[in-house]
C-alpha cells in the first residue's frame, strides 16, 4: 500500500466517525419524488411566475420531515397542438438548481381554446420520466392547470388509462385547479380519485405571497460561503459540467426575490448537497470513502496536493461544511417560525399554490413513515 493511499484511508475512518453532516440514519433515507404537470398556456401566466419563487420553498420544506427525505423533482410543461410546444420535460433529479433553472426559461403563452394538452402530459410523466422502483418510495405528480382536456385526438392515450398506469405503478396523482372552469372541476376531481391523490382549487394566480425576514441577509452570506467551498468529483467533463450548472444557478438566484435564495440556501443546508458530484458532500454523507477515492477524478487543485495537504484540506472542508449547515438549518427553523406568525397575524389562509402542495404532501408522506411539525 502506498503513503496517499494510506492516507486515504485513515482519512476515511475519521471522517466516518464524525459522522453525516446532516443525516445519521444508519438504514437508507426515505426517499420523495415530485413531478410537477404544468399548464404554461396563457392564461396561467402569474401561477407560473408564482411557482418561480416558491419552487425552493417547496422543496425546503419537503426536506424539513423526520427522517430527512431524499428529494427529487422533475417537470412537464403543456401547452396545447399548434402552440410552440405541446410539451417539455425536465428529467427527474435531485439537482435542484437544475430545475430552478429550467423554470425560470419557462412562460405563458399559447392556448386560446379551453382544453389543452393534458392527456399527453400526463401520460409522459407517469411513462416517460424515470421514477425509481424503491421501496419507502414517495411518488407524487401534482397536475397544476386551468382547464380540461382535449378527449377528441384520436392519438392520445386518454387520463383514465394513464391513471390506472399511475395507480398501479405507485404514483399518487393530485390535482391542483387554477380558477373556477365548470368543465374543469369534474375531470381534475376524477384523475384524483383514480390515482389516489387529492383534488384542491386555488385562485387563478396561485395567491402566493412573498416574505422577506431579518434572517435573510445572514442565510444568504452562509450560502455563499457553501457555494465556495465547493469542489467537485468525476472526469474532467463531469466535474467542468457540475461547476457550471452550480455559476449559473448562482446567477441565476443572483437577481432572485430574497425568499427564493433563503429557500435554496435552508434547502442546500439540508440535503448537505450542492449538486450530484460536490466532493464534500459524497464524503460527508458516506456515499464515497477515501479509500475508493480516484486521483484522477478530483478536482485540479487537490490532485496537486500531497497525502498530508489533502488529508489537512479535505478535513477543513468537511468541518467547514459541517459547520455552515448547522447554522443554516437553525436560520432556517427561525425563519420559519417568523413566516407563519407573520401570516397568522395577517389572517391569511392556506389556500395557495405551495400551501396546498405542501399540505397534500405532509398528509402522502406518512405512508413512508416521514413526518412533519
Amino acid at each position: 500500500m502506498n503513503a496517499r493511499n494510506a492516507v486515504l484511508i485513515v482519512l476515511g475512518i475519521a471522517l466516518l466517525a464524525a459522522g453525516p453532516v446532516v443525516r445519521a440514519e444508519e438504514e437508507p433515507a426515505p426517499k420523495v419524488e415530485v413531478v410537477f404537470v404544468l399548464d404554461t398556456t396563457g392564461s396561467m401566466s402569474g401561477l407560473i411566475e408564482g411557482a418561480k419563487v416558491k419552487i425552493w420553498k417547496i422543496v425546503n420544506q419537503i426536506v424539513s420531515g423526520k427522517p430527512v427525505p431524499e428529494v427529487r423533482v422533475g417537470l412537464v410543461a403543456y401547452r396545447d397542438r399548434g402552440d410552440a410546444y405541446v410539451t417539455k420535460q425536465v428529467a427527474m433529479t435531485t439537482d435542484l438548481d437544475a430545475v430552478y433553472t429550467a423554470l425560470r426559461g419557462f412562460t405563458a403563452d399559447g392556448g386560446g381554446d379551453s382544453p389543452e394538452s393534458v392527456n399527453q402530459a400526463l401520460h409522459e410523466a407517469v411513462k416517460d420520466l424515470a421514477w425509481s422502483r424503491e421501496e419507502r418510495t414517495l411518488r407524487i405528480i401534482y397536475l397544476v392547470g386551468d382547464c380540461p382536456p382535449h378527449m377528441d385526438y384520436q392519438d392520445d392515450v386518454l387520463y383514465p388509462v394513464t391513471c390506472e398506469a399511475a395507480a398501479r405503478a405507485g404514483i399518487i396523482v393530485n390535482t391542483v385547479q387554477c380558477g373556477a372552469d365548470t368543465m374543469t372541476v369534474p375531470i381534475w376531481q376524477d384523475i384524483a380519485r383514480r390515482a389516489e391523490g387529492r383534488y384542491v382549487q386555488i385562485d387563478q394566480s396561485g395567491g402566493m405571497q412573498a416574505i422577506e425576514t431579518p434572517f435573510d441577509k445572514r442565510i444568504a452570506e452562509l450560502s455563499d460561503r457553501m457555494s465556495a467551498g465547493t469542489l467537485f468529483y468525476g472526469d474532467k467533463d463531469a466535474r467542468d459540467s457540475a461547476r457550471e450548472r452550480l455559476d449559473d444557478a448562482e446567477k441565476g438566484v443572483a437577481d432572485a426575490p430574497a425568499e427564493s435564495k433563503a429557500e435554496r440556501a435552508g434547502y442546500l443546508a439540508k440535503s448537505g448537497r450542492l449538486g450530484e458530484a460536490d466532493l464534500v458532500a459524497l464524503l460527508a454523507l458516506g456515499e464515497l470513502t477515501l479509500d475508493k477515492i480516484d486521483p484522477a477524478k478530483l478536482p485540479a487543485e487537490l490532485s496537486k496536493l500531497s497525502p498530508e495537504e489533502l488529508k489537512a484540506k479535505l478535513t477543513k472542508l468537511v468541518e467547514e461544511r459541517k459547520a455552515l449547515q448547522q447554522e443554516l438549518v437553525e436560520l432556517d427553523r427561525k425563519r420559519a417560525a417568523h413566516i407563519k406568525a407573520e401570516l397568522e397575524k395577517a389572517g391569511q389562509k392556506g389556500d395557495s399554490f405551495d400551501a396546498r402542495v405542501l399540505e397534500a404532501l405532509k398528509e402522502q408522506a406518512k405512508r413512508i413513515g416521514v413526518t412533519y411539525d
